[in-house]
């Protein structure tokens, strides 16, 4: 029987000499390479060298966290900062509660002291001193509402940080506590207030230009006043699109502060280059995010209001003050809503800010590659380095 006329098992026919080869020579079947080398890849294809663990043996890919070690599509990247929330509740929705009440907390107690005292003076007031007094309850006011603010930035600085720190870690695949979350956010909260202060500074002299373009246009005539209010309405929408393409610009600067360890300048001009070419997708991310939470809170809200109303003109329709108790209920349970929602908005939005930070730098630096090296290196046992470090070349002007 000659070479031609043997089968092989299954009546597959014995492929032929190999041309070239020595006489005798078997020809290489489809699981070996040619030179005879054996290989488990089809037609005799080379293996490609193991993607984790050592050569030859198999280890598991990276433990999944938060995010997925790629750059991140538009869907992931929308719903990612809602997985934070989900994920560790207790860290997240916890810190925005704390933000919120300290928030609430120190609006009542400077507020309520501040007004009870100033109803107080005018109603005992004679009427020549009216005026003054009122002119002067405004302006104290205004003092006054300065102290809850500061604590508000204060509070908001310390959340972004906190978020930050859990989108980081939470990528990683590790799980934080909450004070766990707090020490590592404290040791960047003075470059965070600093970046805090300097955006809030920006606004208010803003209000303020636009309030004293009004009040000397009052104080000039009726049409100056116009003219005033006119001029602010136009300058307000060149203000809101200027302050669109910075705010999007400067977006990740809080994220820059916490994970590299950046001054405020050079976060800035980190932000700056690592949006470049991502404007419109940043924007849109950001925007969409907030229009998705302003709408649930205003699902969730107003229909309590609402019915509490409605409740409390059916209960007294004469307003002889039955309806009183409905209408205190309602506002509790508003003002508790209200909180809750605060604190899932705050916890979603500071999120975003750090998810489409790393989407960034996967984007424009291969942070996923170094996410990937130390999520398998940490695994397999070996000390690793913060993979968040800013690359060499972080400081190297934009192409």
């Amino acid at each position: 029987m000659s070479d031609h006329d043997w089968q092989a098992p299954g009546g597959a026919p014995s492929p032929g000499p190999v041309p070239g080869a020595p006489s005798g020579a078997p020809a290489p079947g489809y699981g070996s390479q040619p030179g005879g080398g054996s290989s488990d890849s089809p037609y005799g294809a080379p293996l490609p060298p193991p993607l984790h663990g050592a050569p030859g043996a198999w280890a598991p890919p990276p433990k999944p966290g938060l995010l997925p070690l790629r750059p991140l599509g538009f869907g992931t990247l929308l719903w990612a900062p809602f997985t934070v929330l989900r994920r560790n509740p207790a860290a997240t929705f916890g810190s925005g509660l704390v933000v919120q009440l300290v928030s609430a907390v120190a609006t009542i107690a400077v507020v309520v002291p501040f007004l009870i005292f100033t109803f107080s003076r005018i109603e005992n007031a004679a009427s020549e001193d009216l005026d003054a007094l009122l002119a002067g309850s405004v302006g104290g006011f205004l003092l006054v509402m300065l102290v809850p603010i500061a604590i508000s930035v204060v509070a908001a600085a310390f959340l972004q940080g906190v978020m930050v720190v859990e989108v980081a870690t939470g990528t990683l695949g590790e799980r934080l506590s909450f004070g766990a979350l707090w020490r590592r956010a404290a040791k960047r909260i003075g470059p965070l207030l600093g970046w805090t202060a300097i955006v809030t500074l920006a606004v208010l002299l803003i209000v303020a230009a636009f309030v004293a373009v009004i009040v000397v246009g009052a104080v000039t005539s009726p049409a100056a006043l116009v003219v005033a209010i006119v001029a602010t309405l136009l300058g307000g929408l060149g203000v809101a699109v200027l302050a669109f393409w910075i705010g999007t610009k400067l977006s990740i600067v809080p994220s820059i502060i916490v994970l590299e360890g950046a001054g405020i300048g050079t976060a800035v001009r980190r932000s700056w280059r690592l949006t470049n070419g991502y404007f419109w997708r940043t924007l849109g991310t950001l925007l969409l995010v907030a229009l998705i939470l302003n709408f649930a809170a205003q699902v969730v809200v107003q229909p309590i209001s609402l019915l509490g109303s409605i409740v409390s003109v059916l209960i007294d329709p004469n307003g002889t003050g039955a309806g009183l108790t409905v209408t205190i209920i309602t506002t509790v349970v508003t003002l508790i809503l209200s909180i809750v929602i605060g604190a899932i908005t705050a916890v979603v939005q500071a999120a975003l800010v750090a998810v489409i930070y790393v989407d960034l730098r996967m984007r424009h630096e291969g942070l996923d590659l170094e996410l990937a090296r130390t999520v398998e290196m940490r695994d397999a046992g070996h000390p690793v380095g913060d993979p968040f470090a800013p690359p060499a070349t972080a400081g190297a002007p934009a192409t």
